[in-house]
């Protein structure tokens, strides 16, 4: 009987690692935002057919949220033809400027879901400090990366991690 609890608790300490990293998945918080024409939108209904998902926090005042937003958006359509990942634009923007976000996205044509965060719970759920903020999501809804700030061209070091995910490989951080 000694002998087989020993042999349990070898196993059990060589397996924690493993079940450690199994755990360490995290799903994205419930949480509700607002579309840009005003409609209640909850995060869990964030889904993409088990493609990745690429989420950023960002906000019209910052100007290194906005560039990476907008070298994405350039890539946008040949990312999803080659990946069919989507992206999600999360505004922060506090009450003062978020009628200012509407008719960014629009003068930008960004084609990617976007969602204000007024209330900026979705943002401590997360545990955003500053913008911007990115995360990307396996097929199964978890989080396996996430970057905060932007520099050029680091949409092209997030596009070869999106293409890794849709391929099935799993991303190192």
């Amino acid at each position: 009987m000694k002998f087989l609890s020993i042999i349990f608790a070898s196993l059990l300490f060589v397996l924690n690692p493993v079940l450690a990293q199994e755990s360490k998945a995290r799903k994205i918080p419930a949480s509700e935002l607002k579309t840009l024409d005003g409609k209640t939108f909850h995060t869990e209904n964030f889904s993409n057919n088990g493609k990745p998902i690429f989420i950023s926090f960002w906000a019209t005042w910052c100007s290194p949220c906005k560039k990476e937003l907008n070298a994405i958006a350039e890539r946008y359509e040949e990312w999803q033809e080659q990946t069919g990942v989507k992206v999600i634009a999360i505004s922060i923007d506090d009450a003062r400027n978020t009628n200012k976000v509407g008719p960014y996205v629009n003068g930008r044509n960004w084609e990617f879901e976007v969602y204000l965060d007024t209330n900026q719970d979705f943002k401590r759920a997360m545990n955003v400090n500053n913008v911007p903020h990115s995360f990307l999501l396996n097929g199964n809804g978890e989080i396996v990366w996430q970057h905060n700030s932007y520099s050029d061209g680091d949409e092209i070091k997030i596009y070869e991690l999106i293409k890794k995910l849709a391929a099935g490989e799993k991303i190192e951080e």
